[in-house]
């Protein structure tokens, strides 16, 4: 005789403990009519997760509480159901190292009316044991963990990990119950996972609020198949779906609650980027328990089939890494992030209360991808694509707007920016700045990349904010990653908008995510042809022609690999390491450059190194300044600009073996 589990993947509001908490006793009465007798929750689906220092207030705390009660009470219906759910849990009776009430990320077992106490801590709950803090993570700056309390109490820790014992269809079932990150536990000294393992549970689960990031979904499959093979055990991976936010870095969560079988394969996996509910059979055979084998054995209820992976990490229970990334992997990336902005767009326009876009479209890729994505979420009408015109601008680039416009069936509007350019230059052009003395300083002067930037916030801050405001909507920034590493957009032009929805989308990227909108999405030349094929460019001067073929200063794809290197590689590069592989011949290699040989872009190692210390130097000065400033990033990359990319307005490092290898390329005078 077997039992029913309940991956019960919600869609998590964070902050928001009552709607939460609705939902979840919505979905134990779900639950109780598809006869599932343990109904699993993600991490923290409670309260939400990033919430930045909102932990702080006792009267969030307290409301949380209350609906944790709520929730322990609604399992005394009939027939019963059990229920594991993640929580924030306040300890009113000690302190946390903040000198603030402590507070565990933990998570509640309950049946029958009650909570089940928790055999190793001897408490009515349990409490995650590894808290990350990389990337957007910071968990020990507000929770206490089990590592903690085993060094107050004196106890190995070990003996507080232990299973939680559940009554499950007449059978006393252990459960090995993990937060997230307790099951990834190979960089870190004490192993949770394999603790729980080893002592005889019959089944694990992994309560998880795991954001979304592309290529995750495969890494994990790879990890937890490998580790539940070895353990030979089942476990339960649940996620939650989410839009959450701090701050400056937008995340989605994806879901994909997942069930892997004792033998490392996937027998159910929960849809991307939308609330299900996942039961999924666990049976005995003898005393070991595994998961239902499916009907079809070649294509498992829920999911596809997932080989289990074998050993080859240095670290015992590490599944191996994939070192290079294939044209299809690439492709599935792509299909990916187009799921996650689509969400993410979407639930974010719903949590700030607006669904009105105005989008300023240049005729470029960039504007075209995000106005094509954000017509996938708004009706024709609350879109309004706006083309702002100066004489730098071609006719192709401003015919290209307007066409995307008509593919797209949205509103449009072409408003042309000479008046004001020349009304501004007339009011500062040649002004005189004069002490108060009468003495003068110093004249003021409109030209080269000045007036530049003066197009650029006229057509942002004028025009799309009247407009938005007008059209009772918000209006976009539609930076692509390249350029917010290095600052290529103008401050309070246009950086300006309320999400940088393409802001962690390199420019390759991009283009890529362009071309599966056509072909994919919309079946026809939605995003025109030749938004694909102009060259980039700004359209702000003379020297940005692009029906003359000039354009914009970044060469691509060497420099978003270039800045791939800085921001997203493992081990990140600096110019130290850059100068190295250029000497050696391996740049190309280290980059991951392919069909670009970097020695031909530049006209010797004076014309390379120049190029280099420009873009280091922005992207540690003035580019930081911007971002501090930018708008909200939606992220989908392993580390998006924002709270993901932590960083401190400073001036650009340079090793001192840099400096050797620079003064060889370049002679003793090191001049280039």
């Amino acid at each position: 005789m077997g039992v029913t589990i309940g991956m019960a993947q919600m869609e998590v509001f964070p902050g928001d403990p009552a709607r939460n908490g609705a939902c979840m006793l919505r979905l134990i009465e779900e639950a109780r009519e598809k006869a599932i007798d343990l109904l699993a929750f993600p991490e923290m689906c409670l309260p939400g997760y990033l919430l930045g220092d909102m932990w702080e207030r006792p009267s969030f705390l307290r409301e949380c509480e209350a609906w944790a009660e709520r929730i322990i009470a609604a399992t005394a219906g009939t027939p019963s159901v059990a229920v594991v759910f993640g929580t924030v849990i306040p300890d009113w009776s000690a302190k946390g190292e903040d000198g603030r009430v402590r507070k565990y990320n933990g998570y509640i077992a309950a049946q029958a009316g009650k909570a089940v106490r928790h055999p190793g801590l001897d408490r009515d709950y349990g409490i995650k044991t590894l808290l990350p803090n990389y990337r957007e993570f910071e968990d020990p700056r507000h929770f206490h963990d089990t590592r903690k309390i085993a060094l107050e109490s004196g106890k190995p820790l070990e003996s507080l990990l232990e299973p939680m014992v559940l009554d499950l269809g007449g059978r006393a079932c252990r459960a090995g119950i993990l937060i997230c990150e307790d099951a990834w536990e190979d960089d870190y000294a004490h192993k949770p996972l394999a603790i729980l393992g080893g002592k005889g549970c019959d089944f694990l689960l992994n309560l998880s609020s795991s954001p979304f990031t592309a290529g995750k979904n495969e890494k994990r499959n790879r990890v937890f198949s490998y580790k539940v093979r070895n353990l030979g055990i089942p476990l339960f991976y649940v996620n939650c779906v989410s839009l959450q936010n701090n701050g400056k870095t937008v995340f989605t969560f994806d879901g994909r609650s997942t069930a892997y079988a004792a033998d490392g394969r996937i027998r159910a996996e929960s849809a991307a980027f939308a609330p299900d509910l996942t039961p999924v059979a666990l049976e005995w055979r003898g005393d070991k328990a595994d998961l239902a084998a499916p009907q079809d054995p070649a294509a498992p209820s829920g999911g596809p089939t997932a080989k289990a992976a074998k050993p080859g990490g240095k670290a015992e229970g590490k599944a191996p890494e994939r070192k290079t990334k294939s044209d299809a992997e690439a492709d599935r990336h792509i299909r990916e992030y187009h799921l996650a902005l689509r969400y993410g767009a979407k639930a974010f326009l719903d949590s700030i209360g607006q669904d009105r876009v105005v989008i300023g479209v240049s005729g470029g890729i960039d504007s075209a991808v995000a106005a094509a994505l954000y017509r996938e979420i708004l009706e024709p009408q609350n879109l309004l694509l706006v083309n702002m015109p100066s004489r730098f601008n071609s006719g192709t680039t401003r015919d290209l707007a307007k066409e995307l416009a008509s593919n797209l069936g949205c509103l449009y509007a072409e408003i042309g920016i000479e008046d004001s350019m020349a009304v501004t230059k007339a009011q500062l052009d040649g002004l005189e700045i004069k002490s108060p003395d009468g003495s003068k300083f110093a004249a003021i002067s409109l030209a080269g990349f000045v007036m530049e930037n003066v197009q650029a916030r006229d057509r942002s801050s004028r025009i799309l904010a009247a407009l938005a405001a007008s059209f009772a909507g918000v209006f976009t920034c539609n930076a692509n990653k390249a350029e917010i590493t290095v600052g290529y957009s103008t401050l309070y032009g246009d950086l300006g908008g309320f999400l940088v929805l393409l802001g962690d989308l390199w420019k390759s990227e991009v283009y890529a995510l362009g071309r599966h909108l056509n072909k994919e999405i919309y079946g026809r030349e939605a995003i025109p042809e030749g938004s694909f094929t102009i060259v980039p460019s700004a359209e702000l001067s003379e020297s940005q022609a692009v029906d003359e073929g000039k354009g914009d200063p970044l060469i691509y794809p060497y420099h978003d690999r270039l800045f791939f290197s800085w921001i997203q590689r493992w081990n990140r590069a600096t110019p130290e390491e850059i100068l190295e592989w250029y000497v050696s011949g391996t740049l190309n290699k280290e980059l991951g450059l392919q069909g670009t040989d970097v020695h031909k872009l530049f006209a010797g190692a004076a014309a390379f190194i120049r190029d280099l210390e420009r873009w280091w130097n922005l992207y540690n000065g003035i580019a930081v300044a911007k971002r501090v400033q930018a708008p909200p990033i939606l992220a989908v990359s392993s580390r998006a600009f924002g709270f993901d990319h932590r960083e401190a307005i400073g001036k650009p490092f340079y090793s001192t073996r840099y400096l050797e290898l620079r003064r060889d390329l370049l002679g003793n005078s090191g001049k280039s």
